[in-house]
């Protein structure tokens, strides 16, 4: 719902009844995963996307019947072999949607969800998609302090979704009377790039694409400022490594950092520190030469091998770039393939699942 909150939370807060089908499972090659989201007003109006058009028309319809009818559904969509023309996934994938109508004022955990959703607050919204039908679209809404809905704070299931919220996990959770769907929202992964360079800028903007929250951290005034760097969320100006300790409580395994400062002074202290941090990603730019004699002086300062055997360097998939653009794409490629379990393959070299999820009833946000 993340995608689409503003409009939710317009409709909502003008009392318009709507209907929000949700990808709540997915496999093999669906286009969309668990949390996607499509949205339908009273009037019609459509906003969001679950299948990038498989199953739009089909899902649409499916909105305005529970509309109408009030009361949630649970549809599988698949390949059919047997009728080409079916509604269904012609990639060959499998969706479960929940389909369910929102009424403004009518459920504490869904009002809570819509309005918190749209707000920067890190929350989970648990949802009954699967068991008893007078259960069906029972929502609890999760803060790191305060729960919504009809169950006390000591609730197991409000532990586990909290549990869910503080991993930035979206999937299903079983119970014993059915199936909770859990969405968490949290803010965005944070993406530290280390050196105020032209290859940084490029990475920067690519960064932003990604949905990353951008800094820009140079030791040198002159170059790390906001006319070079327009699309940094912040810009600092401090030694990486120092920066870097002030941060460490505040990153976690979403946090990617890359070092491109290209300056053993800066690089050293800095990869000493970053190396032993649990972050998703340590890249650095450099010659292979310059790798080499990373390590060395890395491990003199004591770093193990498999603190080593984090470090990316020289920074990249091998595209064959050669603009600050070019090396842009080839580092946000490797960071895409390591944090998603890719291959780093050719897809016409490869077999099996096209996307890769480390849990496939689990995506990270």
């Amino acid at each position: 719902m993340q995608d689409i909150a503003a409009q939710l939370h317009a409709w909502h807060t003008t009392g318009r009844p709507f209907a929000v089908a949700t990808v709540v499972r997915a496999s093999g090659s669906a286009p969309r995963g668990p949390g996607a989201a499509l949205a339908v007003d009273a009037y019609g109006e459509a906003v969001g996307s679950i299948s990038g058009g498989c199953v739009e028309a089909a899902v649409y319809e499916t909105c305005q019947e529970v509309l109408s009818s009030g009361t949630p559904v649970l549809q599988h969509f698949g390949y059919s072999d047997e009728d080409a023309f079916a509604v269904g996934l012609t990639c060959g994938g499998s969706l479960d949607v929940f389909v369910q109508p929102v009424v403004p004022g009518s459920s504490p955990g869904l009002d809570a969800a819509i309005s918190l959703v749209s707000s920067g607050v890190p929350v989970a919204v648990a949802r009954i998609v699967d068991g008893p039908s007078a259960l069906l679209g029972r929502t609890l809404t999760v803060t790191p302090d305060a729960a919504y809905g009809a169950l006390p704070l000591e609730h197991p299931v409000v532990a586990e979704t909290r549990a869910m919220l503080s991993a930035g996990r979206t999937g299903l959770l079983p119970l014993d009377s059915g199936t909770l769907f859990v969405e968490s929202y949290v803010p965005p992964p944070r993406l530290l790039v280390f050196g105020a360079m032209d290859f940084a800028a490029a990475l920067v903007r690519i960064g932003k694409f990604l949905g990353y929250q951008v800094t820009v951290c140079d030791a040198r005034p002159v170059f790390a400022t906001r006319r070079r760097f327009p699309d940094a969320d912040e810009i600092v100006v401090d030694w990486p490594h120092r920066y870097l300790d002030t941060q460490a409580g505040q990153l976690d395994a979403r946090t990617v950092l890359c070092v491109l400062t290209h300056d053993a002074k800066f690089d050293l202290p800095l990869l000493e520190r970053a190396l032993r941090l649990p972050v998703a990603y340590v890249g650095a730019l450099g010659s292979r030469r310059t790798h080499h004699d990373r390590l060395a002086h890395l491990r003199e300062a004591g770093l193990t091998e498999a603190e080593l055997s984090r470090l990316h360097s020289p920074i990249g998939l091998d595209l064959g770039a050669r603009t600050p653009e070019e090396t842009a794409i080839s580092i946000a490629a490797e960071i895409v393939a390591h944090t998603r379990g890719g291959t780093h393959l050719p897809l016409t070299t490869t077999t099996g699942p096209i996307h890769h999820d480390p849990d496939p009833g689990a995506t990270h946000r």
